[in-house]
């Protein structure tokens, strides 16, 4: 009777060996994995309060739906700043374009004639103080003083004819260039705050529900914080690790067999990618039976037939 016990704890040694065999040959011929989505984050771009949410997780949204406000009161005083630079800018150029007015022109020419009968008085003045100097009437000092007026008078002339010349040629093209670049850069400025203006507002970018709201209304956000993180419609995807020694038989393109659990029904999916290095430790830093464990992430696009599945599910992919 000993002898017969021994014999059936061997048998059953042996089968519970083969069972574990059987199983880990299943296993490799499966990669374990998550229905998964398209997860779309999106970031707050200012360090501002949040003022407003208007969806709820779980919610289905449409692309171009507004989901959550930050504060913009501080933008809108830029935006109206830089459109205050945009309009000083295009009137300095329509002053540059437009030239001098008819009222200016007058004035110019006033003042050149003006210049000139200054000038002439001034020269009347000094023929008249080299007479008296001469005569010794007068002494240096009023000679000197009346050459320094008819000069002062001559430089004043000069000056108002090349401010009429100026006006009359009108404005030089480098200064109409310079002006139209400073319009231009207003515009930048302006169409730059308008943007970071839209920015505080956020919306869908595509049709999904709403995974997660990690912030409440009223708290101040930092910048590049994940205010709403939206999953995507449409056809779900298959996250799954592939063993190291089903790696070589699998190809960009394939079509698989995808089981999903609590589903009796068989789903088609095409392997969308494969990442080239192990999902754990380099494979050169280990031996041969390590090597076994290591796992390749890859991503198994489903059809139509699985755009019902949740997000999160575990799945299997079949890899005979």
């Amino acid at each position: 009777m000993p002898t017969l016990a021994r014999i059936k704890v061997l048998i059953g040694m042996a089968i519970c060996l083969l069972l574990l065999a059987a199983c880990n040959q299943d296993q490799q011929q499966q990669a374990l994995g998550t229905v998964e989505r398209d997860r779309i984050r999106l970031s707050a771009t200012a360090a501002e309060v949040i003022t407003a949410i208007h969806v709820s997780e779980g919610q289905q949204v449409s692309a171009g739906t507004p989901l959550l406000q930050l504060d913009d009161r501080l933008q809108r005083a830029r935006v109206q700043q830089a459109k205050a630079e945009v309009a000083r800018a295009q009137a300095y150029l329509l002053q540059l374009q437009n030239g001098a007015r008819a009222e200016e022109l007058a004035s110019a020419r006033a003042r050149v004639d003006n210049a000139e009968a200054r000038l002439e008085e001034s020269e009347k003045a000094y023929r008249r103080t080299v007479t008296l100097e001469a005569k010794k009437v007068l002494g240096q000092a009023d000679l000197d003083r009346a050459l320094a007026q008819r000069d002062a008078a001559r430089a004043t002339l000069e000056d108002a004819r090349e401010q009429l010349t100026l006006l009359v040629k009108g404005t030089r093209p480098e200064q109409l260039a310079q002006a139209d670049a400073q319009l231009q850069a207003a515009n930048a400025t302006l169409a730059l705050a308008q943007e970071q203006l839209q920015d505080l507002t956020l919306t869908a970018t595509r049709d999904g529900r709403i995974d997660s709201l990690p912030w409440k209304l009223g708290e101040r956000v930092n910048i590049g914080a994940s205010l709403v993180i939206l999953l995507a419609e449409g056809n779900p995807h298959i996250r799954a690790y592939v063993p190291e020694s089903k790696r070589a038989l699998l190809q960009t393109g394939q079509t698989l067999r995808v089981s999903v659990d609590g589903i009796d029904q068989e789903f088609q999916g095409q392997l969308k990618r494969i990442h080239q290095q192990p999902a754990f430790t380099p494979y050169y830093a280990l031996t041969e039976e390590d090597r076994s464990r290591l796992m390749y992430l890859a991503e198994i696009q489903l059809g139509d037939d699985a755009r019902h599945l949740p997000s999160g599910v575990p799945a299997q992919v079949h890899l005979k």
